[in-house]
């Protein structure tokens, strides 16, 4: 039987944000592909319940408390792995603000988390990898807005954008070393980041979000998590400096 090209057994994972939302779903299905995941994210708790859930379904975890702004501690938990194949640089907020009230501590909260702090993933991975001649896959987190725009987006939507200039570039500078790198660009997925805290004002949202889309849904993280394993895996062999956009069909041209 010829083995899947996306059976990730023997390799190990290192996913940021992994506490919840796209993270955590990613986490737990590059763990069901056979991966050790390396969990990192600032929510402890949320962590944790990854970790566990990863290891109740016979998978391998470990997690590491941290904040991705701070380079040092993403230095110091990555190079602690044994070996790093793949890389999801999925951690990041959402600020909405008009751009006439954009005040430059929230641009600047917004570009350490989204932008930053993958940048500070991405370059100790990709150093990591060449070190150790790991021809490995590096997934970063870019998102729908960058392709439809959206008033209150500034600050989401700049960060997200540099994300993909950083997939390209990167991607052009480390494939000699047979290291991929490409972006994921959800579309509306249901999340905690997306989560309105009134049901009303959710249900209004996703029905909005729903007829945008040519499917008639939101998304799903795990919607997300199989755009991240299919970049992971050796099914996308000859793929990087691309950007997969799992968007129900919302940014489609008409």
């Amino acid at each position: 039987m010829a083995v899947s090209a996306y059976d990730l057994t023997g390799r190990t994972a290192f996913v940021t944000g992994a506490a919840s939302g796209i993270g955590r779903a990613s986490a737990v299905l590059l763990a069901e592909a056979g991966a050790t995941v390396h969990c990192a994210d600032r929510d402890e708790k949320g962590l944790h319940e990854t970790a566990t859930h990863i290891r109740d379904a016979g998978g391998t975890a470990h997690t590491h408390p941290l904040d991705v702004t701070d380079r040092e501690q993403l230095r110091r938990a990555i190079t602690s792995c044994d070996r790093l194949d793949v890389l999801a640089a999925i951690a990041g907020i959402m600020h909405s603000s008009p751009v006439l009230e954009t005040r430059d501590e929230d641009l600047d909260r917004v570009l350490n988390v989204n932008f930053k702090g993958v940048l500070y993933a991405c370059q100790e991975a990709a150093r990591l990898m060449i070190e150790r001649g790991t021809k490995g896959s590096i997934v970063t987190m870019a998102s729908g807005a960058v392709d439809t725009g959206g008033p209150g987006l500034l600050c989401y939507g700049a960060a997200k954008a540099a994300v993909v200039q950083l997939t390209k570039t990167l991607a052009s500078e480390v494939g000699r070393y047979g290291i991929r790198v490409n972006a994921v660009a959800p579309g509306w997925i249901r999340t905690p980041m997306t989560d309105r805290h009134d049901d009303e004002a959710q249900t209004h949202t996703e029905a909005l979000m729903s007829r945008m889309s040519p499917l008639r849904r939101v998304g799903e993280p795990e919607d997300i998590a199989h755009a991240v394993l299919h970049l992971a895996s050796t099914a996308s062999s000859f793929t990087t400096g691309q950007i997969l956009r799992p968007n129900g069909g919302v940014s489609m041209p008409w």
